[in-house]
């Protein structure tokens, strides 16, 4: 993984997927640049909503618009917002995240750079209060999502996920799978991190793996079913199932890899080659990504999508990114 600094400049492409790591190092290196950083990631992240939610109200079903043409209006909306973000002070909205991180942080942020963020007649932005409350993140309380519990067969159940305890595993689960999930990026045009999303939903942060019967990880995270084409090595194993609604217990044939780059192959692969995956490649919105993998298909349980989504935008996530 690059640690190479983080640079959010217009000739550094959106698309980068070796930014999250970058951003990492930069906070390992210098808190105040980091924070710096991060809060214009932010931006460059609400920039890009705005111009998506532009997109979406603008209808799309000509002769010219295609999965291909989305997947590069895409790219090209996320260099606009980092441009945007980038240059002249953006529109304020990082240094109102800088501002009041670095309350949280106790973070010495120079004083000249967390002035209040003026707006384009160079007019002072207020907070909407004078805590910023409107900025801090509540905790998502309850169980952690997961579309099932794997457990081997002739194997001791394995605890379910909670939010309580996916922290402390958090951060090594995506430290173990990033440079996978990088190159699953690269192949399908899905950010990395919607990747370690969605095999931290399967896999409960890996906690939950599909294991053989002698207890080796079959390294499939994310809950790939062995059909008749598969010639490889498979897994038998007990899962969750959604009929009607109604949830049962079933015992069903996996496949198993010999690494996790194997499984993330395949599994960039497996969303490539079958075409009811189509709309998933290139999606760069969270929300959207969980909602056409679920449209598509991916899993029977009714709330997949929004479980997912919420690991996406979830704090846990964030934090293991951020390290």
């Amino acid at each position: 993984m690059s640690s190479s600094k983080v640079q959010n400049t217009p000739n550094r492409a959106a698309f980068d997927v070796r930014s999250a790591q970058d951003l990492r190092t930069q906070f390992q290196k210098d808190p105040n640049q980091g924070l710096k950083a991060a809060a214009q990631q932010f931006e460059t992240l609400f920039l890009q909503m705005v111009l998506k939610s532009m997109r979406d109200a603008t209808p799309q079903d000509g002769m010219l618009q295609s999965d291909s043409s989305r997947f590069y209006t895409g790219l090209l909306d996320q260099q606009m917002a980092q441009n945007l973000a980038s240059q002249g002070g953006g529109i304020g909205f990082a240094k109102l995240i800088e501002q009041q991180l670095g309350r949280q942080m106790g973070a010495s942020v120079d004083a000249s750079s967390l002035a209040s963020p003026a707006n384009a007649a160079g007019n002072p932005l207020p907070l909407a209060a004078s805590d910023g409350r409107h900025l801090q993140h509540t905790p998502v309380l309850g169980t952690l999502p997961t579309s099932a519990a794997y457990a081997p067969i002739a194997s001791p159940a394995v605890k379910t996920a909670t939010t309580t305890d996916a922290p402390g595993s958090a951060q090594a689960f995506v430290d173990r799978v990033w440079p996978h999930a990088v190159e699953a990026s690269r192949s399908t045009g899905i950010p990395p991190q919607f990747v370690v999303a969605h095999a931290a939903l399967e896999s409960a942060w890996g906690r939950s793996e599909i294991r053989k019967v002698d207890g080796s990880s079959s390294f499939n995270l994310f809950g790939v079913k062995a059909g008749k084409n598969w010639t490889g090595s498979t897994v038998e194993a007990t899962t969750t199932e959604y009929i009607d609604g109604q949830a049962h217990q079933t015992v069903e044939r996996f496949r198993a890899y010999g690494s996790y780059e194997e499984a993330f192959r395949d599994y960039a692969n497996l969303l490539r080659s079958n075409s009811r995956y189509s709309g998933v490649i290139g999606s760069q919105d969270g929300t959207e990504f969980a909602r056409r993998l679920q449209q598509a298909g991916y899993a029977t349980d009714p709330m997949y999508a929004d479980k997912l989504s919420r690991i996406i935008n979830g704090p846990t996530l964030r934090q293991a990114l951020i390290g």
